[in-house]
């Protein structure tokens, strides 16, 4: 697996590419053969999501390979060895695009046949950056197959930096290269795909909450893939998007509506996610106490517990996962948010201007936080307060959310409204965190005491957790009444 960091180029025939020997040791040009079989769904799926899976024969690199896109210009690749056969996808690629075949066959709908010259530009014995010139004869299947034919250069960043990159593009657009518009070979092949996010009215407040929607569906989608690799921090990602989503459904339901069912099954899908993402979480912050205490206080198994059998737990959560993504609920609620982003069910004020429009909505997600508090403090029972507090902290996430969500339209306001709900999620989370890190320890102490074990550590670790407990809890007043301060000068 590598991210692939490129620029591509259109040329005319008769190109030819500038001496670039200012900027390191040219080696080359060396020439391939090369031809790739892609495979996509009938009706081309993985391309309208900008994604290549293709079969390749020739050059430095033949085999199977994957391609994610995860920013302009950037790929994600995962490779897999080249097969004898043709008919079928290497098991574990198919799998990592679940998310977009959903259960569809993959076919090959396309095939290149590239004639590929290339020079390497060196820093000492470093190769930095990869110039490919391609002759591409393109054929498209499906009916009568149409065969297309051009030129193209890609000048792809090794182990060089993203200023050299820049030089290179420039030295080749002065000699007549303009950037390329089509994001892939394939791309330049296949005919459009139709859009994926509706058209709305440019600078409604329409188009502001259907553009943030279909940003998060897409950070969602790309986090799949991820997930099913058990990749560093997919899962948190793809809760994250999850919730935004939620959020935004819940922040937005006078700008676009009858989203109740999609609402539902995002809660499920944060529900699934959320074991592995906690354990995860937990398992975290136990090593860093551990790590941090003298040696002689560390006693008995606990490590193994707070380590590996909290691992266990986490990798088994995994597997319900992965379950989860490879079902036909996964499935419907992924279709759901195609149809939500391309053909949104939007209301009379959707058309309005976005500024007032939005503006208001952000005011009443502030006021259902203010509301949860004045809830909360009316409780006298000191433990089901803690609890109503909870809500707060939900309420000022969904504020935060919201604001982040409209700072790309209305500006600085909404990135201090942002940050001030922020701090009053984060004081009230890590009051949160150490309470629940709590009954953890406790469970967890109750295990190693039945099996005879000492527990002294546990004991330790409750006593830490529940001090920075109640120093967020002390911290809190201040934080709430700075951040009401902040909010009333900005709505």
């Amino acid at each position: 697996m590598g991210i692939e960091i490129e620029d591509k180029f259109d040329v005319p025939p008769d190109y030819a590419v500038p001496d670039l020997s200012r900027l390191g040791r040219v080696v080359g040009p060396k020439s391939h053969q090369l031809v790739a079989l892609y495979y996509d769904t009938t009706d081309l799926r993985l391309a309208a999501r900008g994604i290549t899976l293709r079969r390749r024969r020739g050059g430095d690199d033949p085999g199977w390979h994957l391609k994610l896109p995860t920013a302009k210009g950037v790929r994600q690749e995962i490779t897999a060895p080249l097969t004898r056969g043709t008919k079928q996808v290497p098991p574990e690629l198919a799998e990592l695009v679940r998310a977009f075949t959903r259960g569809a066959e993959l076919q090959p709908v396309a095939e290149l046949d590239t004639r590929r010259s290339v020079t390497v530009v060196y820093g000492g014995d470093t190769r930095l950056v990869e110039i490919a010139d391609d002759r591409v004869k393109g054929t498209a299947f499906g009916g009568t197959p149409t065969v297309v034919r051009w030129r193209e250069v890609e000048a792809e960043l090794l182990d060089g930096d993203r200023a050299l990159l820049a030089k290179v593009g420039k030295r080749l657009r002065k000699a007549g290269a303009t950037p390329s518009e089509a994001a892939s070979k394939l791309a330049r092949l296949l005919a459009p795909a139709p859009p994926l996010t509706a058209r709305t009215d440019p600078g409604s407040a329409g188009e502001v909450v259907v553009g943030y929607l279909a940003g998060q569906v897409a950070a969602l989608l790309s986090q799949d893939p991820r997930v099913r690799r058990t990749e560093e921090d997919a899962v948190h990602r793809m809760r994250v998007a999850a919730r935004r989503l939620r959020s935004a459904l819940k922040a937005f339901r006078t700008i676009v509506t009858g989203t109740a069912g999609v609402q539902d099954e995002l809660r499920w899908l944060g529900t699934v996610l959320g074991e592995a993402r906690d354990l995860e979480v937990i398992r975290a912050r136990f090593t860093g106490r551990l790590s941090g205490l003298a040696p002689e206080l560390v006693v008995g198994r606990v490590r193994d517990r707070l380590g590996g059998d909290l691992g266990g737990r986490q990798q088994q959560a995994y597997e319900r996962i992965r379950e989860a993504l490879s079902g036909e609920r996964y499935y419907a609620l992924l279709d759901a948010l195609d149809v939500l982003v391309r053909e949104p069910e939007l209301t009379r004020a959707a058309a309005r201007p976005a500024g007032k429009e939005l503006v208001d909505a952000a005011a009443a997600n502030w006021r259902r936080v203010t509301k949860a508090y004045d809830t909360a403090q009316a409780v006298d029972d000191p433990e089901r307060r803690e609890i109503a507090m909870h809500d707060v902290r939900k309420a000022a996430k969904r504020a935060r959310y919201t604001a982040e969500a409209l700072r790309p339209a209305l500006g600085s306001d909404m990135k201090k409204l942002a940050k001030l709900a922020e701090a009053v999620q984060e004081v009230l989370g890590a009051h949160l965190d150490g309470v629940v890190a709590q009954e953890t320890l406790a469970g967890e102490a109750a295990t190693a005491r039945l099996a005879g074990e000492d527990t002294f550590t546990y004991g330790l670790l409750i006593g830490l957790e529940r001090a920075e407990a109640e120093q967020a809890h002390a911290r809190f007043p201040e934080v709430w009444a700075r951040t009401v301060r902040g909010v009333e000068k900005i709505l």
